[in-house]
């Protein structure tokens, strides 16, 4: 094989193996949508009160906006579940969670993993 050939396919390998997609195992613990309000301010209420810094969903916290009962109760269930081992049991917040695949981060509100 030529050099000039062997350069050619060293060079497509790089260019082939740089652009393959990295796939992640990473998942957050989010409310359901269809979630009674009463449900998730249950579910702020306990993870708050249970070890999960909630400042962040305070008025002037990085996660207050959008200012949701939604949005606010996913984030702390996210933040309970990771800080509470990662186990099923630590996203179940009575039915009311679902694990989601895709970085649900938003802006400066970073949801951990």
């Amino acid at each position: 094989m030529s050099s000039k050939l062997l350069t050619f396919f060293i060079l497509l390998s790089l260019v082939a193996i740089h652009h393959i997609p990295v796939v992640t195992c990473r998942q957050w613990c989010m409310a359901m949508p269809n979630t009674s309000d009463e449900q998730l301010q249950a579910n702020i209420d306990y993870a708050c009160s249970n070890g999960v810094d909630c400042t962040q969903i305070a008025p002037g916290g990085v996660c207050y906006e959008p200012n949701t009962l939604y949005d606010h109760a996913s984030y702390v269930m996210n933040a309970y579940y990771q800080s509470h081992g990662r186990i099923e049991d630590s996203c179940r917040f009575n039915r009311s969670s679902c694990w989601v695949f895709v970085d649900p981060s938003t802006g400066s509100c970073v949801y951990y993993t």
